[in-house]
C-alpha cells in the first residue's frame, strides 16, 4: 500500500487467473500486463484505490471473434470502476446511515454522478430482480410529486408521478410500499406505466386513490376500468380546507369590510382546520 495524499492506493494481483476465452472456452496464450485501477471501501477515513495488474491473453482460437481477453476479477464486474463491495457500501450509507449522495461521494473520493447512478442502478436492480415486487396490489396509490423546485428552459418536467401500493396499509398488514417513479405528470405517464404492467396486475387492481387531476381519473377510465377511482383522504380535507377559505374570505369582507386579522373569529377557525390538515400530511409522510 502506498499514501498518495488523499488516497490510499494499494497495489494487487489476482490470487488465482483463468485463461480460458470467454467466447469460445478455449485456453489463450499471455500476451501482457493491464492495470485495473479500482474504486474501494475508504481506509481509515480516506478514500482508496485498487491498482490490480491483470494479465491479458490472445485467444488461440484462429475462428473465435475474440482476439484478446483479459482475466475477470471476483471483486469488480468487467469495465466497472468500483468494486463490488462499494456498491453495497453506498446502498448501506444512504439507506442506513442517512448519508447524502454529496458525503457518500466525498468520502470515496468520486464525484456527484457517480454514486448517484450507482445507487439508483443498484435499488433499480434489487426491486425489478424481485418477480413478486408487484403482486396483490389491489388499492393502488398515485400522486405527483415536485422532483426539482427550479427548471432551466428545454429541461424536463420537475414533476414525477409516484405510484405506491395501499394495501398493506388497508389491510393492516404493514406500511404503504412504494412500487415506482415515473418523469412527468400527465395521463400518458401513468397509462404508459399501466402498458407495460402484465394483464393480471391489471385485473387485481380494485381501487386506485389519485388527487383531482384530471389527467389519472382518463388514464384509470382507459386502462383500469373496473377499478373504483377515489379521492385520498389529504386532499379531500385540503379541498375541504380550500372552500371554507373562500367562504371565510367572502363572510369576512361582508361582515367587516376588510381582510382578516388573527384575532378574528373565522380566522381562529380557519387555524384550527388548517392545524388538522397539517396533522393528517404528517400522518401520510409517518405511513
Amino acid at each position: 500500500a502506498a499514501d498518495a495524499g488523499t488516497l490510499t492506493i494499494i497495489d494487487a494481483a489476482p490470487v488465482a487467473v483463468a485463461d480460458s476465452c470467454p467466447d469460445c472456452a478455449m485456453p489463450g496464450a499471455k500476451r501482457d500486463h493491464v492495470r485495473r485501477r479500482l474504486v474501494d471501501l475508504p481506509v481509515v477515513g480516506f478514500p482508496t484505490r485498487l491498482h490490480v495488474r491483470v494479465p491479458r491473453f490472445t485467444c488461440t482460437n484462429p475462428t473465435c471473434s475474440r482476439k484478446i481477453f483479459q482475466t475477470s476479477l471476483p471483486c469488480a464486474d468487467d469495465g466497472a470502476t468500483l468494486t463490488r463491495r462499494v456498491t453495497r457500501w453506498i446502498l448501506q450509507r444512504l439507506a442506513i446511515d442517512r448519508m447524502s449522495v454529496a458525503a457518500t461521494a466525498k468520502a470515496l473520493g468520486v464525484g456527484w454522478e457517480l454514486v448517484n447512478k450507482v445507487a439508483v442502478t443498484a435499488t433499480r436492480n434489487l426491486v425489478y430482480a424481485d418477480p413478486s415486487h408487484l403482486a396483490g396490489v389491489r388499492i393502488l396509490g398515485v400522486d405527483e410529486h415536485v422532483w426539482k423546485h427550479t427548471r432551466r428552459p428545454g429541461e424536463p418536467s420537475s414533476m414525477v408521478t409516484v405510484l405506491v401500493d395501499l394495501t398493506p396499509l388497508v389491510d393492516g398488514a404493514g406500511p404503504a410500499r412504494l412500487i415506482d417513479m415515473r418523469p412527468g405528470r400527465s395521463a400518458e405517464v401513468l397509462r404508459t406505466w399501466l402498458r407495460e404492467r402484465d394483464p393480471q396486475f391489471r385485473a387485481g387492481v380494485q381501487v386506485v386513490t389519485m388527487d383531482g387531476f384530471a389527467g389519472y381519473a382518463t388514464a384509470v377510465d382507459h386502462d383500469l376500468p373496473a377499478a373504483r377511482k377515489v379521492m385520498d383522504p389529504f386532499h379531500v380535507v385540503h379541498l375541504a380546507a380550500e372552500k371554507l377559505t373562500g367562504c371565510r374570505q367572502r363572510l369576512q369582507r361582508e361582515t367587516t369590510g376588510r381582510r382578516g386579522r388573527k384575532d378574528d373569529p373565522l380566522y381562529k377557525h380557519r387555524r384550527a382546520l388548517l392545524t388538522r390538515t397539517n396533522f393528517l400530511t404528517d400522518r401520510q409522510k409517518q405511513r
